[in-house]
């Protein structure tokens, strides 16, 4: 490759978010306890900056740079969007339950920014390399986050399983990887399809390389048999982390998923569509019957997450329909997490750490308004008309009924009313359980109201009109495919 011809302008993004990211970890060596405040302003501006960066170097066209390795398109320029917002509102969230928790550190918003880099690579890669590279970095990133709190027990063996599991599946990513190189003599996703539909690959060593590829991405998402470390990660962290985890690196694995299934092996889309439907139907059934069974409403949502996306890998079997369906349901499922787990958030302090159903009793008499928020994100995740979480459901089902599929639709209708119990279950608890005696009083931090409040407006106003989203998606999509 010529060095003098090469094009950095469609990764400007990352180019200024490593630069702010070196600003804020060189500023934050300077900054006392008492005016941490001052790492976390930067760190919003730097997302600003970044998003303002993407807007200017926003083109309708796919642009391909250092050689083939970096993919500047619809969906990465999409998908980027909605994590600089995502991360910029769980700052706001987390500011006064990290002060609370005494995790108030330059630690947590350098690692966020590393894991936003990571994230950014793995929606833009265009290799298997550059894929595993971001992969790295995002994983690395929240294996020390999730052990922030160094006093905690909990923390500290989540991290551990965490990274034991993930190291597991880089392995195993890594291995389908070089099966992959074997069969084709390429690690560009445009040229290992191109060799594959050519013929020219090694049929039976390129099926073995998707299978262990597919393992790896359903690790990545949370999807059963693979989901283990969910739950415990999710109880273990502290809910600042938790909702990290639980929410923005979601999008970016969705993409990654397309990346490397679509764009990279489609060729081998029988194949994989039959391993995804395994994983998507245990994925619903598990995750929906355990979820059930919990009390704490941390560990809940882990198990939901793990029905969520089981329907995710559903979208990815319903072909063209199915990928913008998917997409959809993954900007869906970030903006209902960041909804949950930010009144967590928000009722938590000093000295309770709200985690348990039983926390949220009486929270309509405590406060109707956090009260009233935390029911509009287990209406969207039970899917409950017209909210956002209503037609991601209904798309992802629309797209399988296009295809041809009859029972595993009706199978993921019968898994959402299931699923529909835990949720409602939550509500009850709000509105008609009452508020123990002992019950703290809630604080109020006026910029994670507004931001929360209009989080969670955001689930109404596109559950009503889904189109404009929609549209975001076909967009993003149209030039990928």
């Amino acid at each position: 490759m010529n060095w003098t011809d090469l094009n950095l302008i469609p990764a400007m993004p990352e180019i200024v978010l490593a630069s702010a990211l070196f600003i804020v970890l060189l500023a934050d060596l300077w900054v006392k306890d008492e005016n941490r405040f001052i790492t976390h302003i930067l760190s919003l501006i730097s997302l600003a900056a970044v998003a303002v960066t993407q807007w200017l170097v926003w083109t309708p066209d796919s642009v391909y740079t250092f050689g083939g390795m970096y993919i500047a398109d619809g969906m990465s320029r999409l998908s980027k969007m909605v994590m600089y917002a995502g991360l910029f509102a769980l700052f706001v969230y987390s500011k006064p339950y990290n002060q609370a928790r005494n995790i108030f550190k330059g630690e947590f918003y350098t690692l966020s920014l590393f894991a936003l880099i990571g994230m950014s690579v793995m929606v833009s890669a265009g290799h298997f390399l550059t894929a595993y590279i971001g992969l790295e970095l995002l994983s690395l990133s929240l294996y020390a986050m999730i052990a922030l709190r160094r006093d905690s027990a909990k923390a500290a063996e989540a991290a551990l399983k965490y990274f034991v599991l993930g190291a597991l599946a880089s392995g195993l990513l890594l291995y389908g990887i070089s099966m992959v190189y074997g069969a084709t003599g390429s690690l560009e996703f445009a040229t290992v399809l191109a060799t594959a539909y050519d013929g020219q690959a090694q049929e039976w060593l390129l099926k073995l390389g998707v299978v262990f590829i597919v393992v790896a991405v359903a690790f990545k998402l949370g999807a059963v048999p693979f989901h283990m470390w969910v739950p415990d990660v999710y109880h273990g962290a502290p809910t600042s982390v938790a909702a990290f985890v639980g929410s923005v690196p979601k999008i970016a694995a969705v993409v990654f998923a397309f990346r490397i299934l679509v764009t990279g092996l489609g060729t081998a889309q029988q194949d994989w569509t039959q391993m995804l439907a395994i994983l998507a139907v245990a994925s619903l059934l598990i995750g929906n019957l355990a979820a059930i069974m919990q009390t704490n409403i941390k560990r809940m949502f882990a198990y939901s997450t793990i029905s969520h996306m089981g329907f995710i890998l559903l979208a990815f079997m319903a072909g063209a329909l199915g990928f913008t369906a998917g997409l959809y349901y993954a900007i869906a499922y970030v903006v209902m997490g960041l909804v949950g787990f930010g009144v967590l958030m928000l009722l938590s302090d000093e000295a309770v750490e709200c985690e348990e159903i039983s926390d949220l009793a009486g929270l309509n008499q405590r406060n109707a308004w956090y009260a009233f928020l935390m029911l509009l994100a287990m209406f969207s995740m039970a899917g409950i008309p017209p909210l956002m979480g209503f037609y991601a459901k209904f798309a992802v089902i629309k797209a399988l009924l296009s295809q041809g599929y009859i029972w595993l639709p009706v199978f993921a209708v019968v898994m959402s009313l299931i699923g529909a119990f835990y949720y409602l279950r939550v509500v009850k608890v709000m509105y008609f359980d009452p508020a123990a005696d002992n019950a703290h009083p809630i604080g109020s931090n006026a910029a994670a109201k507004v931001f929360l409040s209009v989080n969670a407006a955001l689930l109404l106003v596109w559950g009503v009109m889904p189109q404009s989203v929609m549209d975001w998606c076909l967009k993003a999509l149209e030039r990928t495919l």
